[in-house]
């Protein structure tokens, strides 16, 4: 429910995260938050961006968001479908990919996710969807955003299973590693955008959503937060950006009912 600002935490940050996303990007989305964002970038400022999903449409235009990568919306308003091997193949590893956009159950201070269990992995509290195409898509896109909400849970000094690869142990483990990926590049979530430090490749909180304190932001964080020396302030959402998020979950919401 919008808060009194006139729009919700999750709005701002769908919003927020959207922003990254600039116009003609080849961007390969995830499911969830990021496909929320993604699209909501492509009806307002980003008319040109290519979204790609996991099942192989390409430059798919959903009406609605889908419920899986495997919703028939993906392919019906698809430029082309292709194969998963293909996809992966040729477009992700081949270095076709401007942006991964990824969603997570956990995340640590060097951005490694967690989508596969939360406990131990072989008796676990929680068993999460898996990696799917998340570790390739971490690995060898240009650059990562991730989205998620922020709570002690979800930002962890350690994670119970590393899924997908950001900036391993930080520094310049990911070039030991040999990934062709920049990494992540920005973690938006509904209190602020954290950025990874250049060196360090720690995340640290460059923005914070209005009426978002650093207090407030450190507390939802499971580690000791590093806090950029001038942290700014994201711009709210337009009236134009609130009507495009708002219409495009409502015919959502519509189409799905009574789906599982």
């Amino acid at each position: 429910m919008p808060d009194q600002n006139g729009y919700s935490a999750d709005e701002m940050m769908t919003i927020a995260a959207a922003r990254k996303l600039r116009n003609g990007a080849v961007c390969f989305v995830g499911i969830g938050l990021p496909s929320a964002a993604a699209n909501v970038a492509r009806l307002t400022h980003a008319p040109d961006v290519v979204l790609i999903y996991e099942s192989g449409p390409i430059a798919t235009k959903p009406s609605v968001l889908p419920l899986s990568i495997g919703d028939g919306e993906l392919s019906e308003t698809a430029e082309t479908v292709v194969s998963i091997p293909e996809m992966f193949s040729y477009w992700l590893q081949g270095g076709r990919i401007d942006v991964g956009f990824l969603g997570a159950a956990q995340i640590d201070r060097f951005a490694n996710i967690n989508t596969t269990v939360i406990g131990n992995y072989r008796k676990p509290k929680t068993r999460l969807p898996g990696a799917g195409g998340a570790p390739e898509i971490a690995a060898s896109s240009k650059e990562v955003l991730i989205t998620l909400r922020h709570n002690k849970r979800a930002f962890v000094q350690k994670l119970d299973f590393v899924t997908s690869g950001g900036y391993f142990n930080g520094g310049n483990s990911r070039e030991l590693m040999g990934l062709p990926g920049r990494g992540p590049t920005a973690v938006i979530t509904d209190l602020g955008i954290l950025t990874p430090d250049i060196q360090t490749k720690e995340l640290t909180l460059t923005s914070l959503h209005p009426g978002v304190s650093i207090q407030q932001v450190i507390e939802a964080t499971g580690w000791p937060l590093r806090i950029a020396p001038d942290v700014g302030t994201t711009p709210p959402p337009s009236e134009t950006e609130l009507q495009v998020l708002r219409d495009l979950n409502a015919r959502t919401a519509r189409a799905h009912a009574g789906q599982a």
